[in-house]
């Protein structure tokens, strides 16, 4: 019987906080060089390049008085409210993320209890068989998370899963790097459910992959490029952006295209592709490098909606929150009919790479 169990979306949520954060407030900051010498371009030109490359104008942060716990429990309100679907009914609660509750204006993580279990106690849920936990796995958080909910549904073991993905980088960042301008704030939700319905509608495969060789490092967390920034030992996040850019595009279309072969399917039956928005110019290429391997030099119109010119980089939030939006026809020009197929891939810190295809 569980081999013929397929896993469905059956609700989705998003929060997307209010404070927007344009370029422009950038503009005064006192930007530092990895060695700790002032950056010597004037910031104008840093904006104006940084908004060139990633496609960011603007993001979002989270109120002073919210952490990332909250921003989780609001995207689940969300998805089980506009889908009627029972809370109690969860089996599982997992929420990816990387960094945990930071209060606003200070470094410190925490942890414990468990974001899921604070969204839980939040939610009001009373069954102790649903279990809460969290998934540190960078970016591709939240996809793995789906990826791990399909195995517990497919096994038997569970009929509905709430997989969340919530970040509060503004929290986490340097403001003296210049890669603090990606990061941002936000949440999505999912609910996924068991269906022993005939069809092909589901999660129809998933691949993921680890590389640390050498590139186990490219994000990781260290101090301040200014060195009387903040307490002694605060650290922050970092990144190798060329490293990373460069990474992504060798790999992810190369997994991408493993989780099209799994499931069995052209890439002409492809619809959608919902890509981890982490940098608007290296997604386009990512695009395009995986309809290369097909002997495709230009990718089909419209297929990659895109939120990060407005949204920034929430890490594991955006894939969550920009199929939601889709669903809930807040994407001019892009929906989801019966039968159409969209391929979700995400990258980030370990490094972890992962992708996923589903037919609506």
């Amino acid at each position: 019987m569980a081999n013929r169990i397929k896993t469905l979306i059956s609700g989705t949520g998003k929060y997307v906080p209010n404070r927007i954060v344009k370029n422009d407030e950038f503009l005064n900051h006192l930007f530092i060089e990895k060695d700790g010498s002032p950056v010597l371009r004037n910031n104008e030109d840093i904006i104006s390049k940084f908004q060139a490359i990633t496609e960011i104008e603007e993001r979002r942060y989270a109120e002073p008085d919210q952490t990332t716990s909250e921003l989780a429990y609001l995207a689940a309100k969300d998805a089980i409210d506009s889908s009627g679907e029972d809370k109690e009914a969860l089996d599982y609660i997992i929420v990816a993320h990387n960094f945990g509750d930071i209060k606003c204006g200070e470094n410190r993580m925490d942890m414990v209890p468990t974001l899921a279990s604070r969204v839980k106690f939040k939610l009001g849920i009373q069954n102790p068989d649903c279990v809460a936990y969290d998934l540190p796995f960078g970016c591709p958080g939240w996809l793995q998370g789906m990826i791990q909910a399909d195995y517990f549904i497919r096994s038997g073991d569970a009929k509905k899963v709430l997989v969340i993905g919530s970040e509060t980088l503004s929290r986490i960042v340097d403001p003296h790097d210049r890669d603090s301008m990606i990061y941002a704030d936000g949440a999505g939700a999912t609910i996924l459910s068991a269906s022993e319905n005939e069809g092909n509608s589901g999660i129809l495969s998933h691949k993921s992959q680890t590389h640390t060789q050498e590139q186990a490092y490219f994000l990781r967390m260290e101090g301040s490029y200014k060195t009387d920034y903040g307490l002694q030992d605060d650290i922050y996040l970092k990144m190798d952006g060329r490293k990373v850019y460069e990474y992504a595009l060798i790999n992810v279309p190369l997994v991408m295209k493993m989780a099209v072969e799994k499931a069995g399917i052209s890439y002409e039956k492809i619809n959608k592709v919902l890509v981890h928005q982490a940098n608007g110019k290296m997604d386009e290429a990512i695009l395009k490098r995986f309809f290369k391997l097909y002997g495709v030099d230009t990718p089909p119109i419209n297929i990659m909606p895109m939120t990060i010119a407005k949204l920034g980089n929430s890490s594991v939030a955006t894939i969550p929150t920009l199929l939601d939006m889709i669903l809930k026809g807040e994407m001019e020009g892009h929906h989801f009919e019966k039968g159409d197929v969209a391929l979700l891939a995400s990258v980030g810190a370990g490094m972890n790479i992962n992708a996923m295809i589903y037919q609506f």
